[in-house]
Formats: C-alpha cells, structure tokens, sequence
C-alpha cells in the first residue's frame, strides 16, 4: 500500500488525540501517549478506518523503530507477515515528519527484501546474513540493518514523531477523562458494534490457551458464567497424587479444573464433587468432544 492511498484527515473526519500530561512531558512522552490512545481504540474495536490517520502513521513509525532496534528489518517482518497495509503508514508517517534519510532505508529495505527467494528469505529471517558464503541479497540486507542506528544519530525517529503529532492542526488535547469520554463517544457511532463485539469474543475464544477453552467449556456445561481463571497450581493433592489443578471462579462460587489423558473434571474444592466433565477428542477425530454433568 503507498503512501498515497493513506487517507487524509479530511476525509475521516477523525483527530488525532493526545493526553494534556504528555504534551508537559519529553518527546518519549508524546509518541507513547499516542501509541497508548491507539491501543485503547483498537481495544474498543475502532478500525483503522476510525482512527485519525495521523496517529496511525505515528504508531507504526514507532513500531518499526521498535522492531528494527530489537532485531533489524527481519524483526519487522517476522512481526509483520502481512506487510502491505502497514508499510503505507510507515512511509507515509515517516514522510510526514520529514525523515527523509529513514524513507530512503525503509524503501531500499523492502525493496531488497521483497526480491528475495523463498530460501533467501529463510536465510536472512534466521540471521544467516553475516555468514560466510551467504547469498549477496541477503548480506545486502543485513549491511541495510547496518545502517539503522547510525542514522538515528541524523535523524532521530522519536523527536521527529514527537515535533510532528504536535504540529498537527486538528490535534484533541485531553484529560483522561475526557478521553475516555471521547473513545466511547467514537465507540457508540459503530454501526455494527454487537457484530464487531462477537466476532472479537470468537476470535478471543479460539485463541485463549488451551487450559481457558477447557475451563470454558466445563463452565458451559455446568451451566455456570466463568468470571475469573485465577492461579494455576502444579502441587495440587489429588487423591495423593501431585497434579495440575487450575482455580477459578463462576458465578456459583468458586471450582478446580483437574485433568487426565481422557477427560477434563470441573471439580468442587471441598466436597470433591464431579460437577462437568469434558471428554477429550483425538486430534484426528471427526466428533465434537463428548460431555457430561
């Protein structure tokens, strides 16, 4: 994605937003606090399409400068396997705030990296670069690592971000309360909220670790809201045996989840009780897990 096709502030209608105590404090400050406001948004469930284009190029500036000083360009894409969309807010932030040797590496950067071989893309991924007998593509790029700190010197990304979040003219300058006020003021335009709000409560559900979808379920089956997972416990007495048992809570109280190579107990802490249980499925397996109470 260009630079170009980043959508301008105009045609969003959205600001930028930024806390009154970050702009009393340092550059970090101010770049932080955007990244910070950005989160909330996207916590909320705002799209990039409803957040002010402005803070969106500054927060992806501030994580590629973040990926590139943790492990170089194949940080960044590593972290980013679907570059597209956000390599336009990077260039078109980095633009913006006038970092026009940064632009310059950035774009040589994923030039050189896009026209990588599957096998040198592997090579230089795994930090093959600096090997002897590694291909020249690939010791291209780690020379175009090379070249990133020292240009911080010239060019410092953080002071650049910082100038240019300030300078933009229809920057919102808030308390934290105000804040709040506002995201939530964005949040109820949404007019597909309950359909964003599911989708991300699936998406949550298939991503939990697997201890929480089996708590999940145990709890479903009993008939129970969880409402907390809250230790687990590798030393727990299990009819004399050391066990796993994790602790949690519903909303009738509080229950152990113990398992073995078969099934998953929801079990009462006191009275030992058997409340659900959950069978587990081979992975090859065609059936849904088998379940009872």
């Amino acid at each position: 994605m260009s630079s170009s096709l980043i959508p301008s502030p105009t045609a969003t209608g959205h600001a930028p937003v930024l806390t009154r105590d970050s702009l009393h404090g340092g550059n970090v400050d101010v770049v932080d606090a955007n990244v910070d406001v950005v989160n909330a948004m996207y916590a909320e469930l705002l799209d990039a399409e409803e957040i002010a284009p402005a803070a969106l190029c500054s927060y992806y500036v501030d994580f590629y400068l973040t990926q590139a000083l943790d492990g170089g360009f194949a940080q960044y894409v590593f972290t980013v396997p679907e570059r597209a969309e956000i390599d336009g807010y990077i260039r078109a932030g980095l633009a913006g705030m006038g970092a026009t040797a940064h632009l310059d590496l950035f774009n040589r950067s994923v030039a050189a990296f896009d026209a990588l071989s599957d096998e040198e893309a592997d090579a230089y991924l795994d930090g093959e670069g600096s090997e002897a007998g590694a291909p020249e593509a690939v010791q291209l790029l780690e020379r175009l690592d090379g070249e990133f700190e020292p240009l911080l010197e010239t060019e410092d990304l953080v002071a650049l971000n910082a100038a240019w979040l300030r300078s933009q003219p229809d920057l919102l300058v808030l308390d934290g309360d105000e804040l709040d006020r506002h995201i939530h003021e964005r949040v109820s335009r949404i007019p597909n909220l309950a359909e964003r709000q599911a989708e991300a409560a699936e998406e949550e559900r298939l991503t939990a670790p697997e201890f929480e979808q089996i708590i999940r379920e145990l709890c479903e089956v009993a008939g129970h809201t969880l409402l907390k997972i809250t230790m687990g416990d590798p030393n727990h007495d299990h009819n004399g045996e050391r066990v796993l048992a994790w602790h949690f809570t519903t909303d009738q109280g509080e229950f152990l989840m113990l398992e073995d190579d078969d099934e998953a107990y929801m079990v009462h802490p006191e009275t030992r009780e058997i409340v659900a249980a959950v069978e587990f499925v081979d992975e090859d397996g065609d059936d849904e897990p088998e379940s009872g109470s």
